[in-house]
């Protein structure tokens, strides 16, 4: 038996969910929508080009789940799901995650999102192990914090390190899909790194280490 582990945004599901997920309080008028827009984005495109200070961000991402009610919080995850998420359903990915559950593989998404968001996903994907930025919740609030070592770049490894001992396991024969170069480090450490749909950065890596690189678009 292997360990199949998945990234998630632009690699399970067609989008961004962290991104998806500003967007849509925006849409809802839960934030400030020029000023919460604008710094979303700016935050989207570090990520994307490898500068993102990834405690400024989840200062920022997490803020608003600490002034919002749970039971309204709960709701919002409920449409966010149905808005947002099931619209980027790919159905290549279904079809690899499966490919992996028939051949006994355990599944694990490790995502830098924090755990509100990414919780439903990765029960909607029928993935029954996630290792997420853990959101940290003090008498039943979201504080606006974060719990533990955030789940990014050398942070997965981490992560991945720490749920391994539990797991009472290894990564011999282990598979890791991403898209994004954030994830080189984990790439690096699993036997079979797959690039999926890679961003420019990971492409050019992927190539130079004769990594596989596949489409599930």
């Amino acid at each position: 038996m292997s360990l199949a582990i998945f990234d998630l945004d632009n690699t399970l599901i067609g989008g961004d969910s962290d991104h998806s997920w500003g967007e849509f309080l925006v849409e809802r008028n839960f934030v400030s929508p020029d000023i919460y827009k604008e710094a979303n984005d700016r935050f989207y495109r570090e990520y994307q080009n490898g500068t993102l200070d990834i405690h400024e961000y989840l200062g920022f991402a997490l803020k608003p789940l600490s002034r919002i009610a749970p039971e309204e919080l709960e709701n919002l995850r409920v449409a966010f799901m149905k808005e947002k998420i099931h619209p980027l359903e790919l159905p290549k990915a279904r079809a690899l995650i499966e490919k992996h559950r028939h051949n006994g593989d355990d599944l694990l998404i490790i995502t830098a999102t924090n755990d509100f968001i990414t919780t439903p996903i990765a029960q909607w994907l029928n993935i029954p192990n996630l290792l997420a930025t853990t959101a940290e919740i003090n008498n039943g609030r979201y504080t606006g914090c974060v719990a533990g070592t955030p789940c990014f770049q050398e942070g997965k490894v981490t992560r991945l390190n720490e749920w391994l001992k539990a797991y009472e396991g290894n990564l011999e024969g282990s598979f890791f899909y991403s898209d994004s170069a954030n994830d080189i480090p984990l790439l690096a450490k699993v036997e079979n790194p797959v690039a999926v749909d890679p961003d420019e950065r990971l492409s050019a890596h992927a190539e130079a280490n004769q990594w596989p690189i596949i489409s599930l678009r």
